[in-house]
């Protein structure tokens, strides 16, 4: 390897090296900080590649902001919500009790384990949402909000419908899945949506709300409207009525005119539960049976007598002008 040369001043010797200043550099100091050059400061533009790697920064979190925002606006993000933010009416809802016993299992598992799935909404306005599904975990989470205020927010999907029909199938479809709604809840949102504007009319509501049933099953719940349309409002536990007498009922209805305005009447009573009101849906579908008369027994407002062989006296308040016509009559006929 060669030698390197040692530079001199011109015309000196190597002794005249001593006489020099030295310089001294970052490397000599390795304990004083990046900017520090004989006990001054001095600032440094940034290198290329400082700024390049603060670009790629950004960018990436300028990317990173933009699928969060995407991923919250397609419902793959679940947020936590406040509860009083939530609007349970946003939607007519399918399912018109829930009970009593499965609301308390509900209740217990969200206090043992906390909210496991989320809810589904719609958002309305700034920190507003409609509830589209999820109506049990809503009631529940707020009756434990109630005890305790760990349960003041609710796990949420933010779903963006683009009609309000897609609004109302999220929410039947979901209920549909986990606990199956009675004909009559069926019925009853497909003639809410239809009176809400959301569909024209009911055949359209039954195709949309529940395309995945079959055509047997869809002709049922049309039935169902019937009964609804009469009796909503007057009967006290409708989701109990189950498919055979729910469409005996509808098929009554359509055939006598009248027999919606005697239910409802007759609904007004005092019932205590639903075993009861069907006990009296089901007399209505009932011909009430004459009583028999024995023949020894003359109907009310008559009384016979015989008072000789060969003859019969009728008296009584129903002898009249128009009896003994009908008596007459009667005589001809039998002859």
């Amino acid at each position: 390897m060669a030698k390197r040369k040692r530079l001199l001043p011109l015309g000196g010797t190597t002794d005249d090296l001593a006489d020099l200043p030295v310089l001294e550099t970052k490397a000599m100091f390795p304990g004083y900080p990046q900017g520090y050059a004989g006990g001054h400061t001095y600032s440094r533009p940034a290198p290329i590649a400082d700024m390049a790697g603060a670009a790629a920064a950004t960018a990436a979190m300028e990317e990173m902001a933009e699928t969060l925002r995407r991923a919250r606006e397609d419902g793959r993000m679940v947020l936590a919500l406040p509860l009083d933010q939530i609007e349970a009416d946003y939607l007519v809802r399918d399912r018109l009790t829930a009970d009593p016993e499965d609301m308390a299992a509900l209740v217990e598992s969200l206090r043992a384990r906390g909210q496991q799935t989320p809810i589904e909404v719609a958002a309305l306005g700034p920190d507003r949402y409609g509830l589209i599904s999820g109506w049990r975990r809503l009631r529940a989470l707020r009756q434990l909000a109630a005890e305790d205020a760990k349960f003041t927010t609710v796990l949420a999907l933010l779903r963006r419908p683009d009609q309000s029909s897609d609004a109302y199938v999220a929410m039947v479809e979901e209920n549909e899945i986990r606990v199956g709604l009675s004909f009559y809840e069926r019925a009853r949102i497909a003639l809410k949506a239809v009176e809400a504007g959301v569909f024209p009319d009911d055949r359209s509501a039954l195709r949309s709300l529940f395309a995945s049933a079959s055509r047997a099953k869809r002709s049922k719940i049309g039935s169902f409207l019937t009964l609804v349309r009469a009796l909503d409002g007057a009967l006290r536990f409708p989701e109990a009525i189950g498919e055979r007498l729910g469409l005996q009922l509808a098929q009554a209805l359509e055939a006598d005119p009248g027999l919606a305005s005697r239910l409802q009447l007759a609904l007004q009573a005092e019932i205590p539960d639903a075993m009861a009101e069907q006990t009296l849906l089901q007399r209505a579908l009932t011909p009430a049976r004459p009583k028999p008369v024995s023949p020894e027994t003359p109907p009310p407002g008559f009384r016979l007598r015989m008072p000789k062989s060969g003859q019969i006296l009728i008296e009584g308040q129903g002898v009249d002008a128009a009896f003994q016509a009908r008596l007459e009559a009667w005589l001809r006929d039998q002859g």
